[in-house]
C-alpha cells in the first residue's frame, strides 16, 4: 500500500510499505525483523520514512492488550540510525554503528491501536551533529524523529552514535573482538515474567543470584536480591537476531524496564519515555548488576560492572508509584 505524505515543507512524496528495506542495510539477520519499509530524502538533513510494526512481532503482548511495546520506537529508530548512513552518507555496509545515547518520549493517549495484520508508521526523521573522521568519513551523527500513525505524532525519539570501520573496532575491543553468544545463565534464578510484563521467560533478561548461584562479581556469596543482566534465551528472535559480542542496547533498555518493573511490584511497567546514555561496552561476563531507583513517575538506573558503570539512565511512567 502507498501513501502520499504532505505537510513536511518539499514537494509531496511516496512512502511505500509493501516490502522491507534490505537486512543488511539495518543490520538484521532475519527478514522478519526488519521494520523499515522505505527511506525518503527530503533534503540535506531531513528524510521520511515508512515503518511496519507487525502483531507478529516477538514484542507484541499476548494479553489481549493492542498496544505495542515501547522498544520498538527505540528499534525503529536504531534502524533508521543505520540505514540512513548507509544509503545516504556514504558509510560502508560493514561500518559498525555504537550508539552514545538514546531516548524516547510517547503520548500515551495517541499510541496506535494494533489492528489486523500490522500498524504502519511513519517517521519525519532529521539529521544532525554531522562529524568527519580523519579520513573524511561520517564518524558520528544525531538523529531526532517523529513517529506518526494515522496521521498524529505519537512519539518522539533520538539519539547519538559513532560509526567504525572494522579495522577500528577490532582495536577497540581487542580480543573481545568477534561473533559470540552469550554465556549460559545456569544458577539464576528467573522471575516471574508476569510480574515483569512479558508473556513468557525467555523474554526475561534479568535474573538473581541464589544461593550456589554465580553473582559474576567474585564473591563467594552472591547476594540473591541484587538483579543481574541476563537473557534467559541468547537466541531470543529479537534481543539476538544475531550473534554479538557485547551486550545489545536493546537488551539493557529493557533490562532497566523489567528491573524497575521488578522494584516496583509490577506498578512502573510500561514507560512512556526513557533516557539512556552508554558511557562503555557492556559485557556479558561478569553479568552487570542493575540498580534502580523509583521514585514518583520516574524510575533512575544505572548498570555496574568491574567497579564501573558502562551505562545509566531515567524511565518515567505516566502514573506514580503506590504508596
Amino acid at each position: 500500500m502507498d501513501a502520499r505524505i504532505r505537510g513536511t515543507g518539499a514537494e509531496p512524496r511516496d512512502l511505500s510499505w509493501s516490502r522491507t528495506v534490505p537486512r543488511e542495510l539495518v543490520h538484521r539477520a532475519s527478514v522478519a525483523e526488519v521494520l523499515l519499509t522505505d527511506v525518503l530524502r527530503v533534503d540535506a538533513t531531513r528524510f521520511l520514512a515508512a515503518a511496519c510494526w507487525s502483531r507478529s512481532h516477538p514484542t507484541f503482548p499476548v494479553d489481549g492488550r493492542a498496544a505495542h511495546h515501547p522498544l520498538m520506537v527505540v528499534e525503529t529508530l536504531r534502524q533508521l540510525g543505520i540505514f540512513i548512513p548507509l544509503r545516504y552518507l556514504g558509510v560502508p555496509v560493514d561500518t559498525r554503528m555504537l550508539i552514545t545515547d538514546v531516548f524516547f518520549t510517547t503520548e500515551p493517549g495517541a499510541q496506535p491501536r494494533a489492528s489486523h495484520g500490522a500498524t504502519q508508521v511513519t517517521c519525519r526523521v532529521r539529521v544532525t551533529g554531522l562529524r568527519a573522521g580523519s579520513d573524511g568519513a561520517t564518524a558520528g551523527l544525531r538523529l531526532h524523529a517523529e513517529f506518526l500513525a494515522g496521521g498524529a505524532v505519537f512519539a518522539r525519539a533520538g539519539g547519538g552514535a559513532r560509526f567504525l570501520s572494522p579495522e577500528r573496532y577490532a582495536a577497540l575491543r581487542g580480543p573481545l573482538a568477534g561473533t559470540c553468544q552469550p554465556p549460559s545463565s545456569a544458577g539464576l534464578h528467573r522471575p516471574d515474567p508476569a510480574r515483569l510484563g512479558v508473556p513468557h521467560v525467555r523474554d526475561v533478561v534479568i535474573g538473581r543470584a541464589g544461593p550456589g548461584g554465580n553473582g559474576g562479581h567474585g564473591r563467594d556469596r552472591p547476594d540473591p536480591t541484587e538483579v543481574l543482566v541476563d537473557a534467559a534465551d541468547p537466541w531470543h528472535p529479537f534481543f539476538f537476531d544475531h550473534a554479538t559480542d557485547h551486550v545489545p542496547g536493546m537488551v539493557l533498555l529493557e533490562a532497566a524496564r523489567q528491573a524497575a518493573a521488578l522494584a516496583s511490584d509490577g506498578t512502573l511497567s510500561r514507560p512512556t519515555g526513557v533516557r539512556l546514555t552508554a558511557l562503555r561496552f557492556t559485557e556479558f561476563s561478569p553479568p552487570a548488576r542493575i540498580v534502580c531507583v523509583p521514585h514518583h513517575r520516574t524510575c533512575a538506573f544505572r548498570f555496574e560492572q568491574d567497579g564501573e558503570c558502562p551505562a545509566f539512565g531515567v524511565l518515567h511512567y505516566q502514573s506514580p508509584l503506590r504508596a
